[in-house]
């Protein structure tokens, strides 16, 4: 028989209780982007962190934040 492959996604977040979870996508994107900063991108925690964003933003709104760290326009902190 084959591994059993355990699927997991972002917990609730008791802090947006609502259906809209916009300001949750943009919580857990930024703190993905601070675990980078401090801890590196290899990271057990930030690895974690990725993919609860991932789980919760649409693609292309991360895709359009990681392009806009890049031209140095990103609305949100700034993570060295």
């Amino acid at each position: 028989m084959s591994d059993v492959v355990k699927l997991e996604t972002a917990p609730r977040d008791p802090r947006f209780p609502s259906t809209n979870q916009t300001m949750t996508c943009w919580v857990r994107y930024l703190e993905w982007k601070r675990c980078q900063s401090k801890d590196g991108e290899d990271s057990d925690e930030c690895k974690k962190l990725r993919r609860w964003a991932y789980a919760m933003c649409p693609i292309d709104w991360v895709e359009r934040w990681e392009e806009q760290q890049q031209d140095g326009t990103f609305p949100g902190p700034k993570f060295e």
